[in-house]
């Protein structure tokens, strides 16, 4: 079975869009998700803790007028919708901080739930427009997967899992990955991007001819 590091950010569209691909892939080859992991990616670490509007991000970040930014909402909605996956873009209307989401995403790995949060987050935000930073927001959403609550409102209080997350990050950075969804497959093979199911299919179609799906 391949192993399988899915580096991203719980704010970024294009990261809901290359989960629910990888996912559709998996189940048409009858593969199972045992060894998929996610790992840390802030596109913003430096959002203060009240957030931004989206909007006003985006024209900002990269100079986007607001027809720009009208067209790439819409093709986003569209390509979750081929996928099964949800857009709410009126709900959706601010960009927050996700540290605390990976701290909290960090510990679920450890409970054997990181999947079940990772889409749970994914819904949260981009369906309902939830702020991904507050406390009571992620505590709830633990919960709703099967996660202690009460531990993790713990973790959410301490700074527990803050140096693993940033070791995590900065491992990736450091091995020039500057842009996500990164997949990373067998630690050697690298997918960049939303990309469409047969993506994803014919890579591990073709690893496991090879005999390197160990």
């Amino acid at each position: 079975m391949a192993k399988i590091d899915f580096v991203s950010d719980v704010s970024c569209p294009w990261c809901a869009i290359g989960l629910a691909s990888l996912l559709i892939a998996l189940k048409n080859l009858g593969r199972t998700t045992e060894n998929l992991h996610f790992e840390p990616f802030e596109l913003n670490p430096d959002m203060g803790p009240r957030g931004e509007d989206i909007a006003e991000h985006i024209a900002r970040k990269y100079g986007s007028s607001a027809q720009q930014f009208a067209q790439s909402q819409e093709m986003i909605r569209a390509r979750g919708a081929e996928l099964g996956f949800r857009f709410d873009m009126h709900r959706r209307t601010r960009i927050y901080n996700t540290f605390d989401a990976h701290r909290l995403l960090h510990w679920a790995g450890i409970e054997g739930r990181q999947l079940e949060l990772k889409q749970a987050l994914f819904a949260g935000y981009f369906e309902e427009g939830v702020d991904v930073s507050d406390h009571g927001v992620l505590t709830q959403i633990a919960g709703q997967v099967g996660l202690d609550g009460a531990v993790a409102r713990e973790v959410l209080e301490s700074d527990r899992f803050a140096s693993d997350v940033r070791a995590r990050e900065q491992f990736y950075h450091s091995r020039g990955i500057n842009a996500v969804p990164a997949i990373i497959i067998n630690d050697r093979h690298l997918i960049e991007g939303g990309q469409p199911v047969a993506v994803f299919e014919k890579l591990l179609r073709q690893l496991a001819a090879s005999g390197t799906q160990a």
